[in-house]
């Protein structure tokens, strides 16, 4: 390929800042991979760690310093070029998934990680999907078991993995109760929520029902606070917790949770999403059909990149950020 392009490069571990915009050489597909033109990509707590290194994520990507400088997990674009070995994809598809250097002009993504975006959903709103649909959809129907009737409580119900469970929830035919603020009340109820509760002046601990199934997102209550609102064989699917510029981030709220629950009825279990073209694709059907629409707080341009992450980490975001490029 040869020629350069602007992508978003980071050579330290820091807050949002250590981000820049550079001109960088246009990367070259391995056989297994497509070259995408990238028309959007998204934020999401995982570029937050990427970036702001605490030490439990520097695990892969070097100690001291990024190993690969390039950020940015969720893609929507263009196919230019195709891998040796590449088969069902060809230039000219419009696609979308994940790639690890997606907040740039150009970049590669592993075919098996892709799908082909349906026609009718926009780049940004494709973009918007692919890490907080996956985890949304897997948490619910691989480790939650999801079953229609059943009573299913999110926590965190308005944000990126949250306003995706709550229409997700909706489709496997649950009743969904939404816990967020204030402001976000309207939003769980206009995704589908049947119940919202505002923790800001309510304590959903309390609430005095029992939910079959809880996708814990926010990571704001103990195991012990939670059990009171779930039934004796409940699921609890750990999604995350609070985002924090120091220290080990969600880690310690999963292990106490996961320690709290032993010898219990109910099974609480963590995972992280597998981002598959299968359910990538299941994705894009909901999409298709209306049955999941993302919904998107607010839009950076590729150069704003630092701005996006930096809005992100505040913990306020409803639904999604997206970087367009």
């Amino acid at each position: 390929m040869g020629s350069s392009m602007k992508a978003i490069v980071r050579e330290r571990y820091g807050r949002p800042n250590v981000l820049k915009l550079r001109d960088v050489g246009r990367p070259v597909p391995a056989d297994d991979q497509v070259l995408l033109r990238v028309y959007a990509s998204s934020v999401n707590p995982a570029e937050w760690y990427d970036v702001t290194g605490p030490y439990f994520a520097r695990m892969g990507n070097g100690l001291r310093r990024p190993k690969n400088p390039a950020v940015g997990a969720d893609v929507a674009g263009r196919v230019e070029a195709v891998g040796r070995a590449v088969q069902e994809l060809r230039p000219g598809d419009d696609v979308f998934g994940t790639s690890g250097s997606a907040w740039a002009e150009y970049a590669c993504a592993r075919a098996d990680r892709l799908a082909i975006k349906p026609a009718n959903v926009s780049f940004e709103h494709a973009a918007a999907v692919p890490v907080a649909g996956l985890t949304a959809l897997q948490a619910l129907r691989d480790k939650g078991r999801i079953e229609p009737g059943q009573k299913v409580l999110i926590n965190g119900a308005s944000g990126g993995v949250g306003t995706f469970a709550v229409q997700l929830a909706k489709a496997f035919g649950a009743k969904v109760t939404g816990v967020c603020s204030t402001g976000n009340l309207e939003l769980a109820r206009s995704l589908g929520a049947d119940f919202v509760v505002d923790y800001m002046h309510e304590d959903f601990t309390m609430l005095g029902d029992h939910h079959d199934l809880m996708l814990d997102i926010a990571g704001s209550r103990s195991f012990g606070e939670v059990r009171r609102v779930l039934t004796p064989k409940a699921t609890v699917v750990l999604v995350g917790g609070r985002m924090k510029y120091r220290g080990l981030g969600p880690l310690p709220h999963l292990a106490r949770t996961l320690l709290a629950s032993r010898g219990r009825s109910q099974t609480v279990t963590f995972f992280v999403a597998k981002v598959t073209k299968e359910d990538l694709a299941a994705l894009g059907d909901l999409l298709a059909d209306g049955t999941v629409t993302p919904v998107i707080d607010r839009t950076y341009p590729l150069s704003q990149a630092p701005e996006a992450l930096a809005y992100l980490g505040e913990g306020h975001a409803k639904g999604k950020v997206v970087i367009t490029v």
